[in-house]
């Protein structure tokens, strides 16, 4: 059975200065898991507007069930993101008072996450009320047995220590890249210097039963049970880096449920974010030959 994958958080259109792509680390993230195999499922919030149809209407064309997305009056508006791209590596402007700054609870929201095997959630979507009491009570109405993780999303300057200590007790499994791990450390006081030692400080401190550390075109670190795997990247000629995270902790997230060993679930996860990153947005199909991994 496919298991059931519940992303909760912004959606949003990175807005590029040739094109708008349907975007938001947790809409990217169910859009991946869906892509490859999951049963996803998304919670957010958009507006009664062009965007917001538009939105609706591209979730529902590739599958992805929106049952969870709330559509409100408008304004305020549909997420927007203004997105530059230099070295193939994005900046990001992102739009105040949004739709999914407004995120409620509601009898769906609490049905799906009590069924979900797996809960992502981030920070970002956490920067004003009421979505950020939204998402929390969201995620603590999950079973105990689900994965929940979160997804660090550091963007200046909504950046709130409390908002982040809340969301790292209630999660099992934590995502984040390396240069926020060093602004965490700092934050939490941690006392290793290196990157492994953090890691593993983090896991411990908050009993968690996976941490994924992304380094860019430097692979990425996986850590559980004590175990660590680290990969060297899939070297590519990058279009643009966006959503490259998202697929790899999709593609983690599935392979961990499925108890591959590490290595495993790192060799595969570096491949789909390092083609992610040769293709123009945070949401191209992926290929036969990396869907293949997650088939059967």
């Amino acid at each position: 059975m496919a298991p059931r994958i519940l992303a909760v958080g912004e959606i949003l259109f990175d807005v590029f200065p040739d094109r708008r792509v349907l975007g938001g680390a947790p809409a990217n993230f169910a859009y991946m898991a869906h892509r490859l195999g999951a049963d996803s499922h998304l919670i957010s919030r958009v507006a009664d507007d062009a965007d917001g149809k538009r939105a609706l209407a591209e979730l529902t064309e590739i599958g992805l069930s929106i049952k969870g997305v709330q559509v409100a009056p408008s304004p305020p508006p549909t997420g927007l993101v203004d997105v530059t791209v230099a070295g193939g590596q994005p900046s990001y402007v992102i739009k105040t008072n949004t739709a999914w700054d407004e995120i409620a609870v509601d009898e769906t929201a609490i049905a799906l996450a009590r069924s979900c095997n797996v809960l992502c959630f981030g920070t970002l979507a956490q920067r004003k009320e009421p979505s950020a009491s939204s998402i929390r009570q969201i995620v603590a109405a999950a079973s105990p047995y689900t994965l929940r993780i979160l997804d660090i999303n550091l963007r200046k300057p909504m950046v709130s220590a409390e908002i982040i200590q809340q969301s790292l007790q209630l999660a099992v499994a934590l995502k984040l890249n390396s240069d926020e791990l060093p602004v965490l450390a700092e934050m939490l006081s941690l006392t290793s210097f290196t990157e492994k030692g953090q890691i593993a400080e983090l896991a411990e401190r908050y009993g968690f039963q996976l941490v994924v550390l992304t380094r860019g075109d430097a692979g990425s670190l996986l850590y559980s049970n004590r175990q660590v795997d680290e990969h060297p990247g899939v070297k590519v000629k990058i279009v643009d880096a966006v959503g490259a995270g998202d697929a790899f902790t999709a593609a983690t997230t599935i392979g961990f449920l499925r108890g591959w060993r590490l290595s495993k679930i790192n060799e595969i996860a570096n491949q789909i974010a390092a083609y992610v990153c040769t293709q123009p947005g945070a949401t191209p199909p992926i290929p036969p030959e990396l869907r293949k991994h997650f088939e059967g």
